[in-house]
């Protein structure tokens, strides 16, 4: 898996600094990106912002990320999160041969990894077959498992990435996910330490598990 950032919001802290002011200021909102402010000044009323829960004013910092190597499986549970915006690499015209992800659990398996890797060169010979006899490529697909890897390009606002890297990174999430969203924070932290602080799991915000199940790692929100 291979996550970057393409390219993101310019001058993020002072968009989101900007729009938290102007809910509070007479000053119109030209007038108040104009003025001179320190940085250390606008991080502290961002963190203030964050820790009151109005996060509204995040919206207005997106970052575009390149998304590579990811499984299909993985990219089904990715698009569930609708508040983004995705274009992903097509099965019908891009033909194969496929890469495919290994699950760790299926290399540990032993006894069945030898299977897997053999499935997937099966059902590979058979798509590659199946073109060459003249069935259209989107019909092709049909046989190509979850396994196989795809590629997209994702936009997402700075709220919706601390909702979602919030969920995915939780220890209970599936782990190739997981590992997505763990890849994505750091990738935004590389072009914003500061704005990628707040994206970590949400337990770690909140200090609590507010999950059925927990992991032990916070106590359960009851339990507090």
């Amino acid at each position: 898996m291979d996550v970057r950032v393409l390219a993101s919001t310019p001058d993020p802290v002072r968009v989101i600094y900007t729009a938290a002011r102007t809910c509070y200021s007479a000053g119109r909102p030209a007038e108040l990106w104009a003025e001179e402010a320190a940085r250390p000044r606008m991080e502290r009323l961002v963190r203030q912002v964050v820790a009151s829960g109005h996060h509204s004013v995040l919206e207005h910092v997106a970052f575009t990320l390149a998304v590579a190597g990811v499984s299909r499986s993985c990219s089904h549970q990715l698009v569930r999160h609708r508040l983004a915006s995705y274009s992903q690499q097509s099965q019908r015209y891009v033909a194969g041969p496929f890469p495919y992800v290994t699950p760790p659990s299926w290399t540990r398996a032993a006894a069945l990894a030898g299977r897997y890797d053999a499935a997937m060169a099966e059902l590979n010979h058979l798509y590659e077959e199946a073109l060459a006899a003249g069935i259209p490529a989107e019909d092709a697909r049909f046989v190509l498992p979850n396994a196989v890897t795809t590629n997209l390009t994702m936009t997402m606002n700075l709220r919706e990435l601390m909702h979602t890297v919030g969920l995915r990174t939780c220890e209970r999430a599936q782990w190739e996910i997981r590992d997505l969203f763990a890849a994505v924070a750091a990738a935004v932290r590389g072009v914003d330490s500061f704005l990628g602080s707040f994206l970590v799991t949400k337990c770690e915000r909140l200090g609590y598990c507010d999950e059925r199940e927990t992991c032990g790692r916070y106590p359960v929100i009851g339990d507090r």
